[in-house]
C-alpha cells in the first residue's frame, strides 16, 4: 500500500474562502490554518507554541474572507500548519520543513527522512499550489496576485513598530503604489520590505505565481495583534476593500 500522510477524514490541502470572480484580485493565505496531520501527532511541540505565530499567520485568514467576500473575489488558503511545511518557501530552502521556528524546537521536523518530506511536498505543498496555477491559468482576464500575511508583533525579543508592510521583489509597480494608499491612511507606520523581504531563494508564492509570468501582485503584512479578534480582522478588512481597487485603478487606469 502506497504510503500516505493525510488520513480520508481530513480536510484537504487547500481551502477555498470565496468563488469570487468578479474582480480582478486573487487572494493567496499561504499560512491560513494551523493543522497538523493526525499521523504526525503535534510534532513534538507543546500546544501553547502551537497557538503562536510560529505556527500560522494569527488574523489574516479572517480578516481575507472579508475581503473577498466585498471585492467577490477568488480566496485560496492552506489549512496546514508552516510548521508542516511552509507553503512560501521554495523546495530547496532549509525552513521549507524546519527544525527550530524562532526558538522553538521542532522535534518532528528533526532527521526527516526523503520518503516522509516528499509526502509533505506531494500532500500538502503542490496540490495548494496546483490549485493556484490553475486559477490564474483559467482566469481569462487580468489579474493581481495578493499574498496575504501577517507577522507577530514581537520577534526575539524585538518590538516591531510597523503596522503593516508592503514586500516586493523585483517588481515593485503596484506596491509602491499601494505603499503610498497606506501611508496616507491616518495613524498607520508601514513597512516597506519590512518586517520581511521578497527573494527567490526565501520565498516561493509572489516570485513562482506572479513575477515568473508577469502577473502583476502585492504581498501584504499585517500585524498580528491587530487583526488576532474579529473587530480588528473587520476594521482590516475594510481598510483593504477600499485599498485594493483603488491600487488597481491607479495602475491599470481603469475601474476594478
Amino acid at each position: 500500500m502506497t504510503p500516505r500522510l493525510l488520513a480520508p477524514d481530513e480536510p484537504a490541502p487547500v481551502s477555498i474562502g470565496h468563488w469570487g470572480r468578479r474582480s480582478p484580485f486573487l487572494l493567496a493565505c499561504d499560512h491560513a490554518g494551523r493543522r497538523i496531520p493526525a499521523a504526525l501527532g503535534r510534532l513534538g511541540v507543546s500546544e501553547p507554541e502551537l497557538l503562536r505565530h510560529i505556527a500560522w499567520d494569527i488574523g489574516i485568514w479572517g480578516t481575507s474572507v472579508r475581503i473577498a467576500r466585498a471585492l467577490d473575489a477568488f480566496l485560496i488558503g492552506q489549512p496546514y500548519s508552516r510548521l508542516v511545511i511552509d507553503n512560501n518557501r521554495p523546495l530547496t530552502s532549509p525552513t521549507l520543513i524546519p527544525e527550530i521556528s524562532e526558538s522553538t524546537p521542532i522535534p518532528g521536523n528533526a532527521e526527516l527522512s526523503d520518503p516522509a518530506r516528499g509526502l509533505r511536498i506531494s500532500e500538502i505543498f503542490q496540490p495548494y499550489h496546483d490549485r493556484i496555477e490553475r486559477e490564474i491559468e483559467a482566469a481569462g482576464r487580468p489579474l493581481l496576485f495578493v499574498a496575504m500575511h501577517s507577522f507577530t508583533n514581537v520577534y526575539k525579543g524585538f518590538e516591531r513598530p510597523w503596522h503593516a508592510g508592503v514586500l516586493f521583489n523585483r517588481d515593485q509597480g503596484i506596491s509602491r503604489i499601494m505603499l503610498e494608499l497606506l501611508r496616507g491612511e491616518p495613524g498607520l507606520v508601514v513597512g516597506e520590505n519590512e518586517p520581511y523581504s521578497v527573494s527567490d531563494a526565501s520565498d516561493y508564492s509572489a516570485p513562482v505565481h506572479a513575477e515568473r509570468r508577469g502577473l502583476p501582485y502585492l504581498e501584504i503584512e499585517i500585524r498580528q495583534d491587530l487583526i488576532a479578534t474579529q473587530a480588528g480582522e473587520a476594521e482590516w478588512a475594510e481598510r483593504f476593500t477600499r485599498l485594493l481597487p483603488e491600487a488597481w485603478r491607479r495602475f491599470t487606469g481603469e475601474s476594478a
